[in-house]
């Protein structure tokens, strides 16, 4: 197994720069998901590891290798695909043994790999199928299969599930979970789904415009969102957020209500209120006129605006509950769960 570091990574096309100084340590036997909006750079920053797009300037190393100049063979990766990628006239057995095959791995060898990592994958009754005889999931699993067998030093997902349904994708998701904590092998996993990210990694890249905009936890990116960037794009519903003004511990919304809290910042801010951390409260000072609901079984979502504005407010309620189109409900929010960012730069305000 192996640490990847990324030292100040760059890539460009001619003049045209589609990552910028990409740094980060990824841990030895550490699961990281790059995750990000499409276009971002998530995919061209995975495949300038895997040895599949040039690398502009910077250094990137797998144990005490730099491999820049290494060819992809020479990178003990193995990659998984979201199209599957599989031999259409290859058995199961044939495709996962393909690599070792051409590799001179001794046939015994071979045999022994193929049929423990089809136990491990619960695919031991579809080694002698083809691929057009699979569900998309075993597919996928024999994709998965394909990788394991090399006994890589890393592992590199591109979006391996985008290809699954909704809740295929959830099985498969804590199913490579499961399978990464007993390898112990270090891997990269490509997603733009968020919730696919919080789930999945131990620790989370945030890319933006080719930016890393945060590298840290799950639970520090929504604990702690570092920018307003990050505040939107990790959890789910997303956070709302409202223009107002910090003044003396005190914040002033768009609408004029004022709610406690906001300590060290003054001025304008862009203030972020996550839709769970909002409480019913008849009383409380934040007003949202209903536009509708959404009944989710164990929660609603209320969707409506600010009171006497145009700003959208989403709220996450436990059970269900409804009300009249425009009526008028009030919430309040702790003051340890308000977050306050620079209303220019989109940076946050304090610890």
């Amino acid at each position: 197994m192996a640490s990847i570091n990324l030292k100040d990574l760059v890539k460009a096309y001619g003049q045209t720069e589609v990552l910028h100084h990409v740094d980060g340590q990824i841990e030895d036997g550490e699961l990281v998901v790059i995750v990000g909006p499409s276009g971002c750079g998530k995919s061209t920053l995975l495949r300038m590891i895997a040895g599949l797009e040039t690398v502009t300037s910077g250094q990137i190393s797998i144990g005490d290798r730099v491999v820049n100049q290494l060819e992809p063979a020479d990178r003990d990766i193995a990659m998984v695909f979201q199209n599957y990628a599989l031999y259409p006239h290859m058995s199961v057995r044939e495709n996962m043994a393909y690599g070792l095959k051409i590799r001179k791995i001794d046939k015994s060898e071979i045999n022994r790999r193929v049929e423990e990592t089809a136990d491990i994958l619960e695919i031991r009754p579809y080694l002698d199928r083809k691929p057009r005889q699979l569900s998309g999931g075993q597919r996928q699993r024999v994709a998965m299969g394909r990788a394991i067998v090399r006994d890589p030093q890393v592992f590199l997902f591109d979006e391996p599930l985008s290809n699954l349904d909704a809740k295929l994708r959830v099985q498969m998701r804590l199913e490579i979970r499961k399978l990464q904590q007993r390898l112990g092998v270090t891997s990269i996993y490509v997603t733009h789904d968020q919730v696919e990210a919080m789930t999945l990694g131990d620790r989370l890249m945030v890319l933006n415009g080719g930016y890393v905009e945060q590298f840290g936890t799950p639970i520090e990116l929504y604990d702690r969102p570092q920018t307003v960037f990050v505040a939107g794009f990790i959890g789910s519903p997303a956070m709302n957020f409202v223009p107002a003004t910090a003044e003396q511990g005190r914040l002033t919304l768009e609408n004029g209500a004022q709610i406690p809290g906001g300590a060290g910042a003054s001025g304008k801010i862009t203030l972020g209120l996550r839709p769970e951390h909002l409480q019913a409260d008849e009383n409380g000072p934040i007003r949202v006129s209903v536009g509708l609901f959404e009944h989710l079984g164990a929660n609603t979502l209320l969707h409506g605006t600010l009171e006497g504005s145009n700003n959208e407010i989403v709220v996450s309620i436990p059970g269900h509950i409804s009300a009249a189109p425009d009526a008028v409900m009030g919430f309040s929010v702790s003051a340890d769960l308000l977050h306050l960012f620079d209303a220019e730069t989109g940076k946050r305000i304090g610890a």
